[in-house]
């Protein structure tokens, strides 16, 4: 929201707030390499694999996409621009085509959902699981060189991206240097997390303390990056078998995913509206709206969309 409303443009506050977020996206690809590899794991198939996979990204991810360009339709988007939009978004590939004619074009930042580049790496990651799977399922020196190309290759990956330091180029190898296999290394210590389970939940304290201080030395050096995904893994780890109180956190529906696919076209549309012309204002209103929008996109489409058996459905 800083960013889109333009609220503190270039100030310490939005660098700040961007490298939270950055962190927050790095610490989700970790929970995600985590339960992923739990649910190949219990499937008997890679068939039943595809199709929970499928049933649980994508017809939430098809609304997101269809309902903002039939609304630039209904507003006098030509067709052909809309259908433009419509297919390389539906197969992931958004940045072929972020805006929409008619929607959101006098804002700061006209893109429709630029949170959704993270799905094609998640989707990537999906497809290649089961061959990494292949090879780390069983101890020894293939598993041990397994985990230790994901995560060295994910570093070298990156780092040779972001040598690109001006013009244009920069821009694209930044971009580059974040897909897949970029991010493997974060996905490893979710999968690594998933296997060592058992061990891990009796939590010290220590392990929290170490985290943050890997996480603080890979943002002071970025040679030191390949330090991150540890501590982030650390302090999730250490968040997620504390003792703590029952949250029953989706009694009212798992809206996680929900959340985090609506939030960007509905701050863009009170931006647009002028709902920020008020910071506090535009805050309130694009959290509730999100909030609405996240449980209804749950009971309407995502839950039904879900097999009997998951257990997203029974938890809530």
């Amino acid at each position: 929201a800083f960013v889109l409303a333009e609220l503190a443009p270039r100030l310490m506050v939005e660098k700040h707030l961007g490298t939270a977020a950055e962190l927050s996206i790095q610490g989700f690809f970790i929970i995600s390499g985590c339960l992923v590899l739990g649910s190949l794991i219990r499937s008997e198939k890679i068939g039943i694999y595809a199709e929970k996979r499928i049933r649980r990204l994508y017809p939430a991810y098809a609304v997101i996409i269809l309902v903002p360009a039939l609304i630039a339709l209904f507003f006098g988007g030509a067709f052909n621009q809309v259908l433009a939009y419509i297919l390389p978004n539906l197969a992931f590939l958004n940045f072929l085509e972020p805006t929409l004619p008619g929607l959101f074009e006098d804002n700061p930042m006209p893109a429709v959902n630029g949170a959704l580049w993270t799905l094609k790496i998640e989707v990537m990651f999906y497809m290649a699981l089961p061959i990494i799977w292949w090879f780390i399922r069983k101890p020894g020196a293939l598993c041990t060189f397994a985990w230790i190309a994901m995560f060295v290759g994910a570093e070298l990956w990156r780092q040779f991206f972001m040598q690109f330091d001006h013009g244009l180029d920069a821009s694209l190898a930044e971009k580059i240097s974040r897909q897949l296999p970029g991010q493997m290394g974060y996905f490893a210590i979710g999968m690594l997390i998933n296997q060592k389970w058992h061990e891990l939940n009796q939590p010290k304290f220590w392990w929290a303390l170490t985290g943050i201080v890997l996480i603080a030395l890979s943002l002071w050096q970025p040679l030191l990056h390949i330090l991150r995904p540890i501590g982030l893994g650390l302090v999730i780890v250490w968040i997620a078998f504390s003792a703590g109180p029952a949250l029953n956190a989706a009694r009212y529906g798992d809206m996680s995913y929900g959340i985090y696919i609506t939030h960007f076209p509905i701050i863009q549309a009170c931006i647009a509206f002028g709902v920020f012309a008020s910071p506090f204002v535009g805050f309130a209103v694009s959290m509730a709206l999100t909030l609405l929008v996240s449980f209804a996109l749950w009971h309407l489409v995502e839950k039904r969309a879900l097999l009997p058996s998951s257990h997203y459905r029974k938890s809530s």
